[in-house]
């Protein structure tokens, strides 16, 4: 980028509506912070999650074809994270890449000092939707996760040229994506 990053989100927000909803500066209120950063921008989860329940201890998860029973839906203002599991959420955020840009997903240092753990999730040129998010918990306690709050921080990655098959080009399968989806 040849103008300061922050710059280049908020114009690209803007103008191109990269991220809706875009909060334009960081937002704290004794939240944990969401909004435009320095070098990126700070996304919040939504109030729905998925719970991984688990499964017996021999059964094997397979990415082709998960049972969608091993997950609870549940709803609330914040969700507890059982020990050593994780949860899936989605983002309030709606993303609209441009096909010049790749952007990085990935967790806050607020919730890392306690193992939770956002898994790095690229959003590639041409991708749109509301992002699946895997939040871990590392740790031995439960942990609790706030809706509405953020959860990662976003950084985007400008090319000078535009990549030649991009995500919707090829058709993936999580594009427009609005709620937590599962692997398919």
């Amino acid at each position: 980028m040849s103008i300061k990053p922050d710059t280049w989100i908020k114009r690209m927000a803007l103008e191109h509506e990269i991220i809706k909803p875009f909060e334009p500066q960081q937002i704290r209120n004794n939240n944990i912070s969401y909004g435009l950063s320095s070098y990126g921008y700070d996304i919040r989860i939504s109030d729905e999650f998925k719970i991984f329940r688990g499964t017996k201890r021999d059964e094997v998860l397979d990415p082709k074809k998960v049972n969608s029973d091993l997950f609870e839906d549940f709803q609330g203002e914040n969700c507890i994270i059982p020990p050593n599991s994780f949860v899936l959420a989605r983002s309030i955020e709606y993303f609209k890449i441009p096909k010049n840009v790749l952007a990085l997903c990935t967790g806050k240092s607020t919730y890392a000092r306690i193992g939770v753990i956002v898994n790095v999730t690229p959003l590639e040129p041409g991708w749109e939707g509301n992002l699946t998010i895997e939040i871990s918990n590392t740790s031995p306690s439960s942990v609790r996760l706030y809706a509405n709050e953020g959860i990662a921080q976003v950084v985007f990655f400008e090319s000078g040229q535009l990549c030649e098959v991009t995500y919707s080009d090829r058709k993936g399968r999580y594009q427009s994506q609005r709620t937590i989806t599962l692997p398919i």
